[in-house]
């Protein structure tokens, strides 16, 4: 059994692009009816760079420059007290905040989903609101979109429940249009980040990234089929959620629901980057592959009571050094293809029945797994952890299938009830600066 996901990416630090492109929805021609050009689905933004820093506002915040400028705590704007959910502990922070220009998306959207990449050494944390303007001209109230920390000693990294306004409501890790039917739609951002330190400390955090992806993808049960590419397959490691059943069932019931920190670290090491020897000292020493476990501890999310949290996933790649990550969706197996060729591994969430993946022999309410390539047939090979063995983790899906239940946003499921899909919801983790060909790739579909 793979996780479930009822709820319900990758830029260069150094790169001086300040609006991100959307793509065609899967399938869309080149330009419509007397040449005009396809509908939007997709619309990223994030800020990056030394001069993204300094077009926001802020409030006892700094911007450091170097290879990759980030955000930290100059002079703390104030301290209030933070009394922890999940562990009852209440202790003082100072704090510091840095407030994003307002994004008018070219995608009026019914979701929102933030990422962020963050350093927080122990002492500090963070705090990430995402606030939207409705088509009428009024907003949201600020939304807690995370309270995080890479580490544990802190704060319990969280999700925040039971937020909403009657026409929007956050799910865990997506702010969504509560009635899309309706026309309603988001067709601004802002975001708002919190920095926290010990008080009377020098310790900052350091956010090197931040922004969201917005989305307007259209209700299917189906979606057109794409054209393969020339095949070609990447090197990445494999690593088996199953072989992790009943460690750490603390983690969301062991390495049963550990489909999603087993993609992360399978292409955070692909990248050649791991924890090291001190950072897994505490899994036990029998225990195979414990990066695997060291991901789900870092990736858990206490409201959410898993490790399926889609940006925390994103976060956590990017604690590694000069790895940047970001949550977004594609539009087509092609969109995936071009990242694949450029040596870029695609994270993809996804839920089917059995019946629908041949091969997969299970079926799941939502699953992540780890596109790496193509045959020359067009068919997907993909490292799926949701297998006996490591080896056994590479998987080749038959293309059309694929491509439905990963970009579909309707399904029925196993009782025959009509439930959602992800809508290509995808991870893309790669080097901070990343190469001509991998920026040539990220700007093709829409993330740089």
């Amino acid at each position: 059994m793979t996780a479930s996901a009822p709820r319900r990416a990758v830029l260069a630090a150094a790169l001086a692009v300040a609006t991100a492109a959307a793509v065609p929805g899967p399938g869309a021609s080149a330009a419509g009816p007397r040449g005009a050009a396809p509908p939007r689905t997709v619309d990223n933004r994030f800020w990056f760079s030394h001069g993204h820093w300094r077009a926001g506002t802020h409030e006892g915040t700094v911007t450091v420059g170097g290879l990759r400028p980030a955000l930290r705590i100059g002079t703390p704007a104030g301290r209030s007290d933070y009394t922890d959910p999940h562990s009852g502990r209440t202790a003082a922070w100072e704090h510091a905040s840095w407030l994003s220009p307002v994004h008018r998306s070219t995608v009026p959207a019914t979701e929102v989903i933030a990422s962020w990449n963050a350093h927080t050494p122990t002492g500090t944390w963070l705090q990430v609101e995402l606030r939207g303007g409705y088509g009428d001209g009024t907003r949201t109230p600020w939304y807690v979109m995370a309270r995080w920390a890479a580490g544990d000693r802190d704060i319990r990294r969280t999700s925040v429940d039971g937020q909403g306004d009657g026409r929007s409501t956050v799910g865990t890790d997506t702010l969504s249009v509560d009635a899309p039917a309706s026309g309603l739609r988001l067709t601004d951002w802002q975001l708002r980040l919190t920095l926290y330190r010990t008080p009377g400390s020098r310790l900052t955090p350091e956010v090197f990234l931040a922004g969201a992806m917005s989305s307007d993808v259209p209700d299917r049960f189906t979606v057109p089929a794409s054209a393969p590419g020339p095949g070609h397959e990447l090197a990445v490691p494999r690593f088996s959620q199953e072989i992790h059943v009943g460690q750490y069932p603390e983690y969301d019931n062991g390495g049963e629901a550990w489909c999603s920190p087993s993609s992360s670290q399978m292409v955070i090491e692909y990248w050649g980057r791991r924890p090291s020897g001190a950072d897994l000292a505490w899994v036990h020493p029998s225990y195979a592959d414990p990066q695997v476990c060291h991901a789900a501890r870092h990736t858990y999310d206490h409201q959410y009571k898993g490790c399926g949290n889609w940006p925390f996933n994103a976060a956590y790649a990017a604690t590694y050094p000069d790895l940047a990550a970001v949550v977004t969706r594609l539009c087509s197996l092609a969109d995936a293809e071009r990242l694949v060729r450029a040596g870029i591994p695609v994270i993809t969430s996804q839920s089917f029945r059995a019946e629908e993946l041949t091969g997969a022999g299970y079926g799941t309410a939502g699953h992540l797994m780890t596109v790496v390539g193509f045959t020359t047939a067009g068919d997907v090979v993909v490292n799926d952890p949701h297998a006996p063995s490591d080896p056994a983790v590479r998987r080749v899906y038959r293309r059309r299938e694929f491509e439905n239940v990963w970009l579909r946003t309707r399904r029925y499921n196993a009782s025959g009830k009509a439930v959602g899909g992800s809508g290509g919801v995808c991870y893309l983790y790669a080097p901070a600066r990343p190469s001509a060909s991998q920026i040539r790739a990220l700007t093709a579909v829409g993330v740089l």
